[in-house]
């Protein structure tokens, strides 16, 4: 089932994604239609601080190894991402009231570059709460 609409309680979830973003080490952020999430990439330099970052929003964190135990919901999204492998974390809260936040942690293997893709699981792209969403990081469709 797609969530469509807002639901009060997932207001903390929100607060967190603001100040992740606030946190986040680069200020940039676009849309990825691929994955309907959003994404941003930064150096390893900047591994640090963006990984402090997401702490503040995705607490729980997946391998390869673990992601068999993932929410089923997570689980679907890193299939659809085309699956997690060494080096790569899925990252997510929730489900709150229904609501995963989740994140993907993709080093580039180039040894320079690290993007990090946050989305909402199961949720309408196009209503909220994902309007709300892209509204936190100043991304549009």
């Amino acid at each position: 089932m797609t969530i469509r609409g807002w639901n009060e309680a997932w207001q903390p979830i929100f607060d967190s994604l603001f100040r992740m973003k606030t946190a986040w080490p680069t200020r940039g952020w676009s849309w990825d239609p691929r994955l309907m999430c959003i994404t941003s990439s930064f150096t390893t330099e900047q591994e640090a601080a963006a990984r402090a970052a997401t702490q503040v929003a995705l607490q729980q964190e997946w391998t390869a190894a673990t992601i068999a135990r993932a929410p089923q919901p997570l689980k679907d999204v890193v299939e659809r991402a085309g699956g997690i492998r060494q080096g790569q974390l899925a990252l997510s809260t929730g489900p709150a009231a229904g609501l995963l936040v989740y994140g993907l942690w993709w080093p580039w293997g180039d040894g320079e570059t690290v993007s990090l893709r946050v989305g909402l699981a199961d949720v309408d792209a196009n209503r909220e709460p994902y309007n709300r969403f892209r509204d936190v990081f100043a991304v549009s469709l």
